[in-house]
């Protein structure tokens, strides 16, 4: 299953590094990254691949989440085709 994952906050060191961190763990796999810094803010889009994950999506969105919150920084994980749904309207 595909995933599109966003991350926004405050630019600080160490975001890149925690949710990639997390992602490992997860065994989730970054198929694609864009990842900018807008004023001050760290903005950053990927397309992850879940097929290999033990879990279910809704504890892996629930871990990611838990990251950013560590981070300060807001995460969301969204399935591919509801992400791809929204943006036709």
């Amino acid at each position: 299953m595909k995933t599109i994952l966003t991350v926004i906050g405050k630019d600080q060191t160490g975001i890149i590094a925690g949710i990639s961190q997390k992602l490992y763990e997860l065994d989730i796999n970054i198929l694609d990254v864009s990842q900018t810094i807008m004023d001050e803010y760290f903005t950053m889009i990927m397309l992850l691949d879940l097929s290999k994950v033990n879990i279910s999506f809704d504890e892996a969105k629930t871990a990611l989440i838990q990251t950013g919150d560590n981070l300060k920084v807001k995460v969301n994980l969204q399935r591919e085709e509801i992400f791809e749904a929204m943006h036709r309207l």
